[in-house]
């Protein structure tokens, strides 16, 4: 047969280096547009709740950004560990939004709601990049 390719063989067009490993390169690119959607939507909450409400909520939606950056990087670290020998995913990234509330109802300095919301802030970041990939 003419123009078929060895199965076995790369293509010769093809750099076997430059080939994700079923597809870790694009979720390594993916989770880290990810993070960063998160982290410039976080900073932008932070500013807003300064601005219009007080210094304390802004630094408990800090605080709950920042969690959820701790929570994305375990699970993705978890997610990217799944397959081969593992078949179920850690639990460490549960601890995080578990830790927040504790923290914020033990601390008095932080408020439980803005912490909160500044921890949901990784959802709208997951929305905007599913609009943004179709």
């Amino acid at each position: 047969m003419t123009g078929s390719v060895d199965p076995v063989q790369p293509a010769a067009d093809v750099d076997p280096a430059a080939e994700p490993d079923n597809g870790m390169a694009e979720y390594y690119r993916l989770q880290r547009k990810l993070q960063q959607f998160t982290l410039v939507l976080s900073g932008v909450a932070v500013l807003v709740t300064a601005l219009l409400l007080s210094w304390s909520a802004a630094f408990a939606v800090l605080v709950g950004a920042t969690a959820a950056l701790l929570y994305l990087r375990l699970l993705g670290r978890s997610v990217s560990r799944l397959g081969g020998e593992r078949r179920g995913m850690g639990k460490a990234q549960l601890l995080v939004p578990i830790l927040l509330v504790l923290a914020a109802c033990r601390l008095p300095q932080l408020d439980l709601l803005p912490a909160f919301l500044g921890f949901l802030l990784y959802k709208p970041a997951v929305i905007l990049q599913a609009v943004l990939d179709a």
